[in-house]
């Protein structure tokens, strides 16, 4: 995980990451969000129309920068790569003030028992059109592709810009932190199963919702997937020596964690002990897990 960078962050100013793509920083930085949800406008500066990838959280400031950011421009879609609170809720009020379709991910309303570690679902996000795998939107000048990403949430994509070359990750892969895992909606086979996906694609970079631009995609990717098996092996070895809940394992896993990212840590290991019961290497008893 990244340290933040200190401040003054890029709030509110149209920045250009490469040529067909503007980013604009959301004031909702978090434990979780690192420096605020980053927004992406996708198209030629000059031409005609645009995109706007994850508008973020209905802030009415940040939706201003986002309408500076698409000046002149037609809005052709507004599109999401998940539910979660601080990338969609700007869809609604972006869309009255452009008159812009929201395309993307599947509409999810999950109710979950119990506190929630990660940014909570966006029960307000009613898409026009929901796209499937390989499905493409296109401009002048641009095309993204939707590529199916489930595992950080079950209805998470990401979007290929055909024309650089680049992906649009949104919280599937991120620029300074793994992403979060939080079952029942997450799954930590999903997710993986995914990162496999990305990892035998070809993408240049990834633009990710949080973070810096990833210039080094597959690496990255390779490092993660190389993680979360570190972390599956260290469950396995600590179940074996001992049976734990879930709670149990994060002192031994987690050391000098903050505080505020506990409940962050014992869900990502809820979601790799249910994979495990699933491929029946552990088993659960009275909320207490054990191998099998």
């Amino acid at each position: 995980m990244a340290g933040i960078p200190p401040k003054p962050w890029p709030t509110g100013l149209a920045d250009q990451v490469e040529p067909l793509v503007l980013r604009v920083l959301a004031p909702n930085a978090s434990p979780y969000t690192y420096t605020g949800t980053q927004t992406y406008v996708v198209g030629p500066q000059d031409g005609p129309d645009c995109a706007v990838i994850d508008p973020g959280p209905d802030d009415a400031e940040h939706i201003s920068a986002i309408i500076a950011a698409i000046g002149t421009r037609n809005v052709s879609a507004i599109m999401c790569t998940h539910t979660h609170r601080d990338h969609s809720p700007a869809a609604a009020p972006l869309t009255q003030q452009t008159g812009a379709p929201i395309v993307g991910c599947a509409p999810l309303n999950l109710k979950v028992d119990g506190p929630r570690s990660d940014e909570a679902f966006d029960t307000t996000y009613e898409p026009d059109r929901v796209m499937e795998d390989g499905e493409q939107m296109r401009g002048t000048g641009w095309t993204l592709t939707a590529v199916a990403t489930p595992g950080h949430t079950s209805n998470h994509l990401c979007f290929a810009l055909e024309e650089s070359g680049a992906l649009f990750t949104g919280d599937h892969v991120m620029g300074w932190s793994t992403s979060v895992v939080v079952p029942p909606d997450g799954d930590m086979g999903d997710y993986m199963a995914s990162l496999e996906k990305l990892q035998a694609r070809e993408d240049k970079r990834y633009h990710a919702a949080h973070g810096a631009v990833i210039e080094k995609p597959r690496q990255l990717v390779r490092g993660m997937i190389g993680h979360r098996r570190q972390r599956e092996n260290q469950i396995v070895r600590l179940m074996g020596e001992r049976a734990r809940t879930a709670a149990e394992f994060i002192p031994d896993m987690y050391k000098g964690l903050d505080e505020r990212l506990i409940g962050a840590a014992e869900m990502s290991v809820t979601a790799h002990l249910i994979d495990l019961e699933r491929r029946g290497l552990a088993v659960k008893e009275d909320n207490v897990w054990r191998v099998n």
